[in-house]
């Protein structure tokens, strides 16, 4: 009886790797970061010319995978908008829907922010590092400071003008994800205004892109372990552990942040929602572990739908509307991110930050999180505009390349879970009827 207990485990484990994407994932994840080990550094087993070569190689899965995801998420984004707002049936629901969700995404992220200005300013993980270690690690020489950039009151209604697309083909084209959204959502007013026998040769259109572009999506993820390997390899052979730890106090304030984020969406799923924790949090695990391995809330998306439908019960009105618009502009755990590197950078730069300089990051961060497109890496792009409104040495994004991938990882999923979060707060208090069926 004791060997048949010990032993049977190992059938359901046999099971989850087979048939559960998410286990295939983490065992991945594991299995790169042993092999990364052994290419890295550290272990001097292998040249690093050599070590490159391989991890150039270990990386095809995951670049064909993210290419793939960028190759059929504007098309997928585009649909998934608007039959999400025609499926609200009338004006007034989507208003209700669509006002809900902006004050609602809008709101959270400046929880998420809030939360990151004190976790920042009470751990100050800049105080834990010394800057002429860094520099010499990382091979910097010189720290210019950049001119601090002042945001004037004329450019604004300029940049309102500039979020509707005057040519919608080439935001298509450059993959200009507000402006795409902004033009989906006019679209899609339109079409609810729109007698059913005019708008529904479009409608059928559109439902035959998202389906193929869904079919697509399902195919990439087939390539999902393949290219967690890849990437976690990746990762650790180029910067080894040791240059993980010499940032882990930065590391782990932003960890920290996002771990208060998490209470904040189950405190919203548990008081809100109505849903039962333990099982919602095991339903949602999939794709947050998804999100986890690939850092992109696009290629995510998918499976957060079928996810909000099918296990989590959200109606499909509810959810083809807030997970692609919340794949966009729903980004807590990377604003969250980029409030805590500024910080970090500027203790560590020993950067003065005043009351008003503060407040223009955080409004910087919070604008700079809605459109920011939902694909890897894209977080220190933005965290670079926004260290130049701070007046923090631009050098200082180098500092924090080594890490990005791990913490792009980490705030990825947080806003995967913030899209859920959202979705059923808003099935249990939109309450929208479902339009009846039709009978053919």
């Amino acid at each position: 009886m004791e060997t048949r207990s010990f032993t049977q485990p190992i059938p359901q484990i046999k099971y989850l790797v087979k048939n559960k994407l998410w286990a295939q994932v983490l065992v991945a994840l594991f299995v790169g970061l042993l092999v990364g080990l052994a290419l890295g550094p550290e272990t001097g087993w292998v040249e690093k010319e050599t070590s490159e070569v391989i991890t150039d190689w270990l990386s095809i899965p995951a670049n064909l995978f993210l290419k793939i995801i960028q190759m059929i998420i504007v098309p997928l984004i585009f649909a998934s908008i608007i039959r999400g707002l025609t499926s609200s049936g009338s004006i007034e629901q989507l208003q209700k829907l669509g006002l809900g969700a902006a004050v609602y995404f809008v709101i959270t992220t400046a929880i998420a922010l809030t939360i990151g200005i004190a976790i920042a300013t009470t751990i100050e993980p800049g105080n834990f590092i010394d800057s002429d270690l860094i520099r010499e690690s990382f091979g910097i020489e010189d720290l210019d400071p950049v001119e601090s950039y002042e945001l004037s009151i004329h450019d604004i209604p300029q940049s309102i003008v500039g979020l509707v697309p005057s040519n919608p083909l080439s935001s298509f084209m450059s993959g200009e994800m507000l402006s795409i959204i902004i033009f989906a959502l006019i679209v899609g007013v339109a079409m609810i205004t729109l007698p059913h026998k005019s708008s529904k040769p479009i409608l059928d259109l559109l439902e035959s892109i998202q389906d193929f572009t869904m079919k697509v999506v399902s195919w990439a993820m087939r390539l999902a372990p393949f290219a967690a390997f890849g990437l976690m390899a990746g990762i650790v052979s180029k910067i080894g552990l040791s240059a993980l730890t010499g940032l882990g106090a930065y590391m782990a304030t932003v960890v920290a942040g996002l771990f208060v984020m998490m209470i904040v969406y189950v405190i919203i799923i548990k008081f809100f929602a109505k849903r039962p924790l333990a099982s919602t949090l095991a339903i949602i695990k999939e794709p947050q572990l998804l999100a986890f391995s690939t850092s992109s809330s696009a290629a995510t998306m998918p499976v957060s739908i079928k996810t909000a439908e099918e296990k989590l019960k959200v109606k499909p009105k509810v959810s083809q509307f807030i997970i692609p618009l919340g794949a966009t502009i729903n980004m807590d755990g990377t604003a969250m991110y980029q409030i805590i590197a500024v910080f970090f950078l500027a203790q560590l730069f020993d950067v003065n930050l005043s009351f008003t300089t503060i407040i223009l990051i955080a409004l910087t961060s919070l604008a700079a999180s809605i459109g920011a497109p939902s694909a890897p890496g894209t977080g220190i792009v933005i965290l670079s505009t926004i260290l130049i409104a701070a007046g923090v040495p631009a050098v200082g994004v180098v500092l924090l390349l080594g890490v990005d991938r791990i913490l792009d990882m980490t705030r990825t999923m947080v806003n995967v879970t913030g899209d859920l979060t959202a979705c059923m707060f808003f099935d249990k208090r939109a309450k929208i009827e479902e339009p009846p069926k039709v009978e053919s």
